[in-house]
Protein backbone atom coordinates (compact mmCIF):
# COMPACT_ATOMS: atom_id res chain seq x y z
CA UNK A 1 0.00 0.00 0.00
CA UNK A 2 1.82 3.53 -0.51
CA UNK A 3 0.49 6.78 1.17
CA UNK A 4 -0.20 9.85 -1.37
CA UNK A 5 1.57 13.31 -0.51
CA UNK A 6 1.62 16.65 -2.38
CA UNK A 7 5.29 16.78 -2.05
CA UNK A 8 8.04 14.53 -0.40
CA UNK A 9 11.64 15.87 -0.01
CA UNK A 10 14.14 13.46 0.02
CA UNK A 11 17.35 14.36 2.85
CA UNK A 12 17.44 16.51 5.79
CA UNK A 13 20.29 18.70 5.31
CA UNK A 14 20.34 22.18 5.11
CA UNK A 15 18.31 21.98 1.89
CA UNK A 16 15.88 19.81 2.64
CA UNK A 17 14.89 21.16 6.11
CA UNK A 18 14.55 24.71 4.38
CA UNK A 19 12.43 23.47 1.56
CA UNK A 20 10.23 21.59 4.21
CA UNK A 21 10.28 25.18 5.93
CA UNK A 22 8.63 26.77 2.97
CA UNK A 23 6.52 23.82 1.73
CA UNK A 24 5.25 24.00 5.51
CA UNK A 25 4.10 27.24 5.51
CA UNK A 26 2.33 26.97 2.41
CA UNK A 27 0.24 24.24 3.88
CA UNK A 28 1.56 21.23 1.56
CA UNK A 29 2.49 19.49 4.96
CA UNK A 30 5.95 18.01 3.50
CA UNK A 31 6.99 14.40 4.30
CA UNK A 32 10.87 14.55 4.48
CA UNK A 33 12.42 11.04 4.31
CA UNK A 34 15.31 12.07 6.85
CA UNK A 35 17.72 9.09 6.49
CA UNK A 36 18.27 6.12 8.79
CA UNK A 37 21.88 6.54 9.50
CA UNK A 38 22.96 10.34 8.74
CA UNK A 39 20.12 12.72 9.10
CA UNK A 40 20.52 16.30 9.01
CA UNK A 41 23.43 15.93 6.53
CA UNK A 42 27.14 16.90 7.11
CA UNK A 43 26.79 19.55 9.43
CA UNK A 44 26.04 17.30 11.91
CA UNK A 45 29.57 15.91 11.52
CA UNK A 46 30.63 19.84 12.03
CA UNK A 47 31.97 21.52 15.00
CA UNK A 48 31.31 25.55 15.16
CA UNK A 49 29.78 26.91 11.85
CA UNK A 50 31.18 30.50 11.99
CA UNK A 51 29.46 31.78 8.65
CA UNK A 52 26.02 30.42 9.00
CA UNK A 53 23.90 34.19 8.77
CA UNK A 54 22.55 35.28 11.87
CA UNK A 55 24.85 33.28 14.89
CA UNK A 56 27.35 36.36 15.20
CA UNK A 57 29.48 34.20 17.64
CA UNK A 58 28.93 31.19 15.81
CA UNK A 59 26.81 27.70 16.36
CA UNK A 60 27.39 24.11 16.51
CA UNK A 61 26.32 22.02 13.15
CA UNK A 62 24.12 19.92 15.17
CA UNK A 63 22.29 22.44 16.70
CA UNK A 64 21.79 24.29 13.97
CA UNK A 65 20.34 21.22 11.98
CA UNK A 66 18.27 20.53 15.08
CA UNK A 67 16.84 23.82 14.65
CA UNK A 68 15.67 23.44 11.37
CA UNK A 69 14.44 20.22 12.17
CA UNK A 70 12.58 21.91 14.50
CA UNK A 71 11.50 25.01 12.75
CA UNK A 72 9.90 22.67 9.83
CA UNK A 73 7.66 20.33 11.93
CA UNK A 74 6.15 23.77 13.51
CA UNK A 75 5.09 24.42 10.47
CA UNK A 76 3.08 20.79 9.78
CA UNK A 77 6.71 18.80 8.34
CA UNK A 78 6.53 14.84 8.92
CA UNK A 79 9.97 12.97 8.97
CA UNK A 80 10.44 9.43 8.51
CA UNK A 81 13.73 8.23 9.28
CA UNK A 82 14.67 5.84 7.01
CA UNK A 83 16.20 5.70 3.48
CA UNK A 84 14.97 5.73 0.19
CA UNK A 85 16.21 2.91 -2.45
CA UNK A 86 14.22 3.54 -5.64
CA UNK A 87 11.98 6.40 -6.91
CA UNK A 88 10.19 5.66 -10.21
CA UNK A 89 7.59 7.99 -11.90
CA UNK A 90 4.13 7.06 -13.64
CA UNK A 91 4.91 8.80 -17.35
CA UNK A 92 1.13 9.04 -17.59
CA UNK A 93 -0.17 10.46 -14.34
CA UNK A 94 2.73 12.38 -13.67
CA UNK A 95 2.85 10.93 -9.90
CA UNK A 96 6.62 9.89 -8.14
CA UNK A 97 7.00 7.06 -6.44
CA UNK A 98 8.85 6.82 -3.05
CA UNK A 99 10.03 3.64 -1.63
CA UNK A 100 11.73 3.08 1.57
CA UNK A 101 14.21 0.57 2.49
CA UNK A 102 11.96 -0.68 5.66
CA UNK A 103 9.43 -1.37 2.33
CA UNK A 104 7.37 1.64 2.88
CA UNK A 105 6.20 3.16 -0.33
CA UNK A 106 4.83 7.09 -0.65
CA UNK A 107 3.20 8.15 -3.84
CA UNK A 108 3.57 12.46 -4.12
CA UNK A 109 2.36 15.03 -6.83
CA UNK A 110 6.75 16.38 -6.38
CA UNK A 111 9.55 15.23 -5.76
CA UNK A 112 12.22 17.77 -3.55
CA UNK A 113 15.50 15.42 -3.97
CA UNK A 114 17.72 17.13 -1.09
CA UNK A 115 20.45 14.44 -0.49
CA UNK A 116 23.75 15.93 -0.66
CA UNK A 117 26.65 13.84 -1.04
CA UNK A 118 29.16 11.47 0.70
CA UNK A 119 32.56 11.46 1.42
CA UNK A 120 35.24 10.61 -1.33
CA UNK A 121 37.56 7.78 -0.69
CA UNK A 122 41.50 7.87 -1.54
CA UNK A 123 41.57 4.36 -2.89
CA UNK A 124 45.01 3.95 -1.48
CA UNK A 125 46.40 0.43 -0.37
CA UNK A 126 45.65 0.09 3.67
CA UNK A 127 42.37 2.92 3.25
CA UNK A 128 39.64 -0.02 3.56
CA UNK A 129 41.70 -2.31 5.71
CA UNK A 130 42.27 0.40 8.12
CA UNK A 131 38.79 2.07 8.35
CA UNK A 132 37.45 2.61 11.56
CA UNK A 133 41.09 1.53 12.97
CA UNK A 134 42.84 4.89 12.42
CA UNK A 135 41.72 5.76 8.87
CA UNK A 136 38.46 8.29 9.40
CA UNK A 137 36.37 10.44 6.95
CA UNK A 138 35.07 12.78 10.26
CA UNK A 139 37.50 14.73 12.81
CA UNK A 140 34.72 15.75 14.84
CA UNK A 141 33.97 11.93 14.92
CA UNK A 142 36.84 10.47 15.70
CA UNK A 143 39.39 13.30 16.92
CA UNK A 144 39.63 12.42 20.48
CA UNK A 145 40.83 8.54 19.82
CA UNK A 146 44.07 10.47 18.93
CA UNK A 147 45.15 12.51 21.60
CA UNK A 148 48.76 13.20 21.47
CA UNK A 149 49.24 10.99 18.80
CA UNK A 150 50.62 12.00 14.95
CA UNK A 151 47.39 12.66 12.57
CA UNK A 152 47.47 13.28 8.92
CA UNK A 153 45.21 15.16 7.12
CA UNK A 154 44.80 14.71 3.23
CA UNK A 155 43.33 17.23 1.25
CA UNK A 156 43.45 20.79 0.35
CA UNK A 157 40.16 22.36 0.73
CA UNK A 158 38.30 24.48 3.29
CA UNK A 159 37.73 20.92 4.94
CA UNK A 160 40.81 20.03 5.06
CA UNK A 161 41.91 23.19 6.82
CA UNK A 162 38.76 23.07 9.28
CA UNK A 163 39.51 19.48 10.21
CA UNK A 164 43.41 20.20 10.62
CA UNK A 165 42.94 22.69 12.68
CA UNK A 166 40.18 20.57 14.52
CA UNK A 167 42.56 18.02 15.09
CA UNK A 168 45.01 20.07 16.23
CA UNK A 169 43.51 20.19 19.81
CA UNK A 170 44.10 16.37 19.69
CA UNK A 171 46.95 15.18 17.90
CA UNK A 172 50.47 15.83 18.77
CA UNK A 173 50.98 16.92 15.54
CA UNK A 174 49.23 17.42 11.92
CA UNK A 175 50.08 17.06 9.25
CA UNK A 176 48.62 18.35 6.21
CA UNK A 177 48.98 16.41 2.64
CA UNK A 178 48.18 18.24 -0.41
CA UNK A 179 48.57 16.96 -4.02
CA UNK A 180 49.41 20.08 -5.28
CA UNK A 181 51.55 23.80 -4.26
CA UNK A 182 48.22 26.11 -4.11
CA UNK A 183 45.93 25.00 -1.89
CA UNK A 184 41.75 25.64 -2.75
CA UNK A 185 40.94 26.56 0.80
CA UNK A 186 39.78 30.06 1.73
CA UNK A 187 43.21 32.85 2.57
CA UNK A 188 41.83 33.19 6.13
CA UNK A 189 41.89 28.93 6.30
CA UNK A 190 45.05 28.44 5.06
CA UNK A 191 46.84 31.89 7.17
CA UNK A 192 45.04 29.78 10.76
CA UNK A 193 46.45 26.61 9.53
CA UNK A 194 50.35 28.58 9.01
CA UNK A 195 50.02 30.57 12.59
CA UNK A 196 49.15 26.96 14.22
CA UNK A 197 52.17 25.45 15.32
CA UNK A 198 51.17 22.00 15.57
CA UNK A 199 50.46 21.67 11.25
CA UNK A 200 52.74 21.36 9.24
CA UNK A 201 52.53 20.85 5.12
CA UNK A 202 53.61 18.44 2.89
CA UNK A 203 52.87 19.66 -0.64
CA UNK A 204 53.64 18.27 -4.30
CA UNK A 205 52.71 15.08 -2.83
CA UNK A 206 50.18 12.22 -2.80
CA UNK A 207 49.39 9.45 -0.36
CA UNK A 208 51.26 5.99 -1.71
CA UNK A 209 49.99 3.36 1.27
CA UNK A 210 48.59 3.65 4.77
CA UNK A 211 50.37 1.07 6.90
CA UNK A 212 49.71 -0.64 10.32
CA UNK A 213 49.35 -3.72 12.13
CA UNK A 214 46.71 -5.20 14.89
CA UNK A 215 46.59 -2.29 16.33
CA UNK A 216 45.59 0.16 13.82
CA UNK A 217 47.85 2.54 11.61
CA UNK A 218 51.20 3.27 12.08
CA UNK A 219 52.39 5.16 8.83
CA UNK A 220 51.96 6.96 5.88
CA UNK A 221 54.01 6.27 2.74
CA UNK A 222 53.92 9.50 0.30
CA UNK A 223 55.04 10.32 -2.68
CA UNK A 224 56.59 13.59 -4.01
CA UNK A 225 55.35 14.23 -7.50
CA UNK A 226 57.82 16.50 -8.05
CA UNK A 227 61.01 14.34 -7.77
CA UNK A 228 59.39 10.95 -7.27
CA UNK A 229 61.19 10.32 -4.01
CA UNK A 230 58.62 8.62 -1.50
CA UNK A 231 58.99 8.66 2.41
CA UNK A 232 57.39 7.18 4.85
CA UNK A 233 55.94 9.88 8.40
CA UNK A 234 54.53 8.28 11.45
CA UNK A 235 50.69 8.69 12.00
CA UNK A 236 48.00 6.81 13.78
CA UNK A 237 45.47 8.93 12.62
CA UNK A 238 44.51 9.47 8.60
CA UNK A 239 41.94 11.54 8.06
CA UNK A 240 40.51 12.44 4.25
CA UNK A 241 39.12 15.50 3.20
CA UNK A 242 39.44 14.82 -0.69
CA UNK A 243 35.65 15.56 -2.23
CA UNK A 244 32.47 14.19 -2.28
CA UNK A 245 30.48 11.87 -4.60
CA UNK A 246 26.92 13.47 -4.77
CA UNK A 247 24.25 10.89 -3.58
CA UNK A 248 22.35 10.55 -6.41
CA UNK A 249 22.85 6.76 -7.78
CA UNK A 250 19.27 6.23 -6.13
CA UNK A 251 17.24 7.86 -8.78
CA UNK A 252 18.69 5.13 -11.24
CA UNK A 253 17.81 7.60 -14.39
CA UNK A 254 14.98 9.50 -13.23
CA UNK A 255 16.79 12.97 -13.84
CA UNK A 256 19.94 14.07 -15.63
CA UNK A 257 22.75 14.30 -13.96
CA UNK A 258 26.36 15.41 -15.38
CA UNK A 259 29.52 13.01 -15.70
CA UNK A 260 30.36 13.44 -12.13
CA UNK A 261 26.68 12.23 -11.13
CA UNK A 262 25.56 16.14 -10.14
CA UNK A 263 21.75 16.51 -10.88
CA UNK A 264 21.35 18.95 -13.51
CA UNK A 265 18.59 21.46 -13.53
CA UNK A 266 16.89 24.20 -15.85
CA UNK A 267 19.00 27.42 -15.88
CA UNK A 268 19.28 29.18 -12.65
CA UNK A 269 15.66 27.28 -11.13
CA UNK A 270 15.94 23.79 -9.15
CA UNK A 271 13.58 22.54 -12.21
CA UNK A 272 15.21 18.95 -13.18
CA UNK A 273 14.29 17.08 -16.38
CA UNK A 274 11.47 15.14 -15.28
CA UNK A 275 8.30 17.34 -14.50
CA UNK A 276 7.83 17.84 -10.85
CA UNK A 277 11.40 16.77 -9.32
CA UNK A 278 13.35 19.69 -8.02
CA UNK A 279 17.09 19.66 -6.88
CA UNK A 280 18.85 21.14 -3.87
CA UNK A 281 21.71 21.53 -2.27
CA UNK A 282 25.61 19.43 -3.20
CA UNK A 283 23.34 16.65 -4.74
CA UNK A 284 23.23 19.14 -8.25
CA UNK A 285 26.24 22.37 -6.46
CA UNK A 286 29.50 21.10 -7.11
CA UNK A 287 30.95 24.55 -7.15
CA UNK A 288 29.92 26.41 -3.72
CA UNK A 289 29.00 23.73 -1.49
CA UNK A 290 28.03 25.61 1.57
CA UNK A 291 25.15 24.96 3.82
CA UNK A 292 23.47 29.02 2.96
CA UNK A 293 24.00 28.19 -0.40
CA UNK A 294 22.32 24.80 -0.08
CA UNK A 295 19.54 26.65 2.41
CA UNK A 296 19.04 29.12 -0.39
CA UNK A 297 18.46 26.47 -3.11
CA UNK A 298 16.37 24.62 -0.52
CA UNK A 299 13.73 27.92 -0.71
CA UNK A 300 14.02 28.14 -4.22
CA UNK A 301 12.86 24.56 -4.68
CA UNK A 302 10.46 24.95 -2.24
CA UNK A 303 8.78 27.97 -4.59
CA UNK A 304 9.54 25.56 -8.08
CA UNK A 305 7.65 23.26 -5.98
CA UNK A 306 4.79 25.50 -4.66
CA UNK A 307 4.16 26.78 -8.41
CA UNK A 308 4.33 23.23 -9.91
CA UNK A 309 1.82 21.76 -7.48
CA UNK A 310 -0.39 24.79 -8.02
CA UNK A 311 -0.62 24.30 -11.67
CA UNK A 312 -1.46 20.93 -11.12
CA UNK A 313 -4.99 22.59 -9.88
Amino acid sequence: MSDMRDVVIIGSGPAGYTAAIYLGRAGFEPLVVAGALTPGGQLVNTTEVENFPGFPDGIMGPDLMDNMRKQAERFGTHIVWDDVVSVASNADSGIKTVTLDDGDVYDARALVIATGSNYRKLGVPGETEYAGKGVSYCATCDGFFFRNKPIVVVGGGDSAFEEADFLSRFGSSVTLIHRRSTFRASRIMVERAQRNPKIDFMLDAVVQEIRGDENGVQKVEVRNTATEKTSVIPANGVFMAIGHTPATAFLNGLVDVDSAGYITVDGASTRTSEPGVFAAGDCMDSVYRQAISAAGMGCRAALDAQAYLDSLK
